[in-house]
């Protein structure tokens, strides 16, 4: 008897847009490792950035003076090819001086006309340095537009430019002069990012390739619309009914006058997590997820972002601060909880 022929499993074909993912994926992973060049020794800081930056969120990150903020928000705004802003937050600092105001100006005629003039968060790129130093109507102000995506100036609205990607930093250490920000304004921001001190290696690698002659830079591998696509698809990714409820057990169990509070959570903790940070958990867990080239989210892509995504959205009480009580530990506990329930 002859031998039947065997067909070959059919494969899919690769579209243009999978081909265009793949390219902007490995393009990608190119601009992280330039920045890691610039920014050394801050891969986690570097990794959680992008994340936000994928997620379509906004970043506070908080550190002592001379961790290299502003080093990190100019050379991720180089690396991607958004243009870059930076507003330097002071007490007398308006709201007219972020979002731009009416001027006057000669008109073509040579007669003076008003014209807008935009402030500099019209930038895709905005570092907001030490946003505690100014005063709670300025910092509404620069929240507003984060929101909202527009700016409204006597009665006329003016769209932002898209990506607009806001880096606000504040100095834990200085508190003198400053205005803490509310707690509201706080969770509008989908990451709190905390800057380490760097270890005696990494310090003596910053100290090696800041004070030579050549100074390390790194180069433009993405481009705007690639930020806009890579946000596209990362809300594409598909997350399982399974971790979606696993997600929304785990928000409920920060709330300390909930049934499913843990006894830590019910001790410590005053205010517990928003819906907002369930959604900013859900959307940096998928941009994690496609960051690492997988086609759907993990549990430990959850892991990964729920510090940095809740930290700043769990409110503790008198006696956690008095018993040194930290939130990223109780985030720790109650994920570890609820995935062992699950399990």
């Amino acid at each position: 008897m002859p031998h039947e022929a065997h067909a070959s499993p059919k494969t899919a074909p690769v579209t243009d847009e999978a081909m265009s993912l793949r390219d902007t994926l490995r393009r990608l992973n190119e601009g992280r490792d330039e920045v890691r060049k610039v920014v050394i020794g801050q891969d986690r800081v570097v990794d959680e950035v992008i994340t936000a930056l994928l997620s379509g969120g906004h970043v506070l990150i908080e550190s002592a003076p001379g961790l290299g903020k502003t080093l990190l928000v100019r050379t991720l705004g180089r690396v991607f090819g958004l243009k870059f802003s930076r507003v330097q937050f002071t007490p007398d600092l308006m709201p007219a001086d972020i979002t731009g105001t009416f001027a006057l100006v000669p008109g073509q005629q040579g007669a003076m006309e008003t014209r807008f003039q935009p402030g500099p968060i019209f930038a895709q790129m905005v570092l907001a340095d030490e946003i505690n130093r100014a005063t709670p109507k300025t910092q509404s102000a620069l929240l507003e537009a984060m929101q909202e995506g527009t700016v409204t100036v006597m009665g006329n609205e003016y769209e932002l430019p898209s990506p607009c990607f806001v880096l606000a930093t504040q100095n834990p250490i200085e508190m003198e002069g400053t205005y803490l920000l509310p707690e509201a304004q706080i969770d509008r921001f989908l990451f709190k990012v905390l800057l380490p001190f760097p270890s005696q290696d990494v310090l003596e690698s910053i100290v090696e390739s800041t004070t030579g002659v050549q100074m390390a830079d790194a180069p433009e591998v993405l481009t705007p619309l690639d930020i806009l696509n890579l946000q596209r698809w990362t809300r594409e990714v598909p997350l399982s009914t399974e971790l979606r409820g696993l997600i929304a057990r785990f928000v409920r169990a920060t709330q300390p006058d909930l049934d499913e509070a843990p006894d830590r959570v019910r001790r410590y903790v005053r205010y517990g997590v928003s819906p907002r940070g369930a959604q900013s958990l859900v959307l940096a867990s998928k941009a994690r997820a496609l960051m690492a080239g997988r086609h759907a989210v993990a549990v430990d892509d959850v892991r990964t972002v729920a510090r940095p995504a809740l930290r700043h959205r769990i409110q503790t009480n008198y006696e956690a601060d008095a018993n040194g009580v930290d939130v990223d530990d109780i985030i720790q506990t109650i994920l570890d909880s609820v995935v062992a329930r699950a399990a």
